[in-house]
């Protein structure tokens, strides 16, 4: 049917009965004053007698039609046109005895006409409002025939064109009455859904979830939050009572992540998050610390044993040529000889402890002393060391660090980072005065080291490699430098990036520039 096409059928065949009970109802209250007080308002002066014995039929048939089994018996669209017939050819009867279009009737017709729109089902409509039209007309012209004494058919037209509108007005409105009904119930069902969803999902979840209002009542709790707490949560509880140590840090406006242990209980990392625009609710997320360190130990258990692979296999090639240059050198006589085998044996022995060095610097990652640094001053200090073999080495270098900023860093740290950043420009950079370039500035209250040279750059595809361990594109490289830079910057709540450059290499350390 053009008229529920988009809607559910159901939905819009439960819509029409509601609307067809209250028609009902005012079709008995209409038949029922008809019947009682019709004379009283001036109604049927022409013929009392036929007016009564119409309005009593009226009244029988509205009863008779209004019942729920005759809906059942009949269906809905058939009883819907009978009543609509009844209703026409009553109120025209009635209008042909109470002084035909002047009496009033037709707006009650009008009435009748529109809730039609509201029940009926496709173009019926225009039907009934068709019917209507051709009873008045003919009511008005069987009195202009038989008594002489019509209304102005104009005036009888311009009812009959208020018929048609009405009539359509009404079942446009029902048309998009049952369409956003049935859009309503469709979003309806679908954030019902949603929710099961989000409420299945929030149930599973690993971390605890506790939603509670701007009374600290609890609205919502997954089991994991229970259990964490070790204390059911239901629903419209104070968190005062079941918490007070919870309750406490919620307390507080600028509360955001802590570590707590509510009432003697296991250590749990709290973090608060406050729905801003909802009626005060805060969100709760319950973690066990125990489970989370014990995690991160396994991953850094399982990081430690691949380290421990690669340096077995860092260290096997030196140590082997190490050997093999010890059994020539126990059988080779020339002197010279002797001097190529003991260099092998020096440099490879370097090698080792190098490589030695810099895995014992990660050990120390986890025992960071930040302090402020005058960042002028301690490059400077460090540059001094870094180029001691004459005014080459030191032009080469070229640092503009204003005097007053400062880094937040360990200074064991800061001196390793920034020399192995220098170390690995000067292997790629030109020996030009000012190929190396180290400058600093403040922005956004973090502070930025810049160590940029005028190699040959980084290739694309080793960017992604770039801080990997033993990953190197030098030959006497061991792969660890930048990986040990980035890691002991991450241990000083700072970090070291690759920046794009047109040419050459540019490295970034940024912190904040107080601890």
């Amino acid at each position: 049917m053009p008229a529920t096409r988009d809607t559910d059928p159901l939905s819009a065949d439960l819509a029409r009965r509601r609307s067809l009970r209250y028609l009902n109802l005012f079709r008995l209250v209409m038949a029922a004053v008809f019947l009682f007080f019709g004379k009283t308002i001036g109604l049927g002066e022409e013929a009392p007698g036929l007016f009564l014995g119409f309005a009593a039929v009226y009244l029988f048939a509205v009863l008779a039609l209004g019942f729920p089994d005759a809906v059942e018996r009949l269906g809905l669209n058939r009883v819907v046109t009978v009543q609509m017939l009844v209703d026409i050819t009553a109120l025209t009867l009635l209008m042909a005895v109470s002084g035909g279009t002047r009496g009033g009737l037709p707006m009650l017709l009008m009435v009748l006409l529109a809730g039609g729109g509201l029940v009926s089902h496709g173009r019926w409509v225009l039907f009934y409002a068709a019917v209507a039209t051709l009873a008045v007309l003919a009511e008005n012209s069987v009195r202009l025939l038989v008594r002489g004494a019509a209304s102005d058919f104009f005036v009888v037209g311009m009812v009959c064109i208020g018929f048609f509108g009405v009539a359509l007005m009404a079942r446009l409105l029902a048309i998009r009455a049952l369409a956003n009904e049935a859009l309503a119930q469709s979003r309806g069902a679908d954030l019902a859904r949603q929710q099961a969803i989000n409420e299945r999902i929030i149930e599973d979840m690993h971390d605890g979830a506790i939603v509670v209002d701007a009374e600290l009542r609890v609205r919502q709790a997954n089991p994991q939050a229970a259990a964490l707490l070790g204390l059911p949560l239901p629903v419209g509880a104070s968190m005062r009572e079941l918490a007070p140590a919870l309750a406490q840090m919620l307390a507080d406006p600028a509360a955001d992540c802590h570590q707590c242990r509510p009432d003697g209980g296991k250590p749990l990392r709290c973090r608060v998050v406050r729905a801003e625009g909802d009626g005060g609710h805060t969100i709760i997320y319950l973690q066990d610390l125990e489970a989370i360190q014990a995690q991160a130990q396994q991953i850094k258990l399982a990081a430690l044993g691949r380290l421990t692979a690669s340096i077995a296999h860092e260290i096997r090639n030196p140590l082997t040529a190490v050997t093999q240059a010890a059994e020539l050198l126990s059988e080779e006589k020339r002197a010279e000889s002797q001097a190529r085998l003991i260099r092998i044996i020096n440099d490879n022995a370097l090698r080792i402890e190098k490589l030695v060095r810099d895995v014992l610097s990660l050990g120390r990652r986890d025992r960071a002393l930040p302090e402020a640094l005058p960042l002028a001053a301690f490059v400077t200090e460090v540059l001094d060391e870094f180029t001691l073999h004459g005014e080459t080495e030191k032009a080469q270098v070229v640092a503009q660090i204003p005097p007053e900023l400062t880094l937040a860093f360990d200074r064991a740290h800061l001196h390793q980072v920034l020399w192995n950043l220098l170390t690995n420009a000067r292997r790629y950079a030109s020996p030009a005065a000012g190929a190396i370039r180290v400058t600093a500035e403040r922005e956004d209250g973090h502070t930025r080291l810049h160590v940029i040279d005028d190699g040959p750059g980084i290739r694309a595809e080793d960017r992604a490699h770039l801080f990997e361990p033993f990953f190197t594109t030098h030959a006497k490289g061991t792969g660890l430098g930048l990986y040990i830079a980035r890691e002991l910057a991450d241990a000083n709540r700072a970090t070291l990036s690759l920046r794009d450059t047109a040419t050459g290499a540019h490295f970034c350390l940024s912190g904040p520039s107080e601890p």
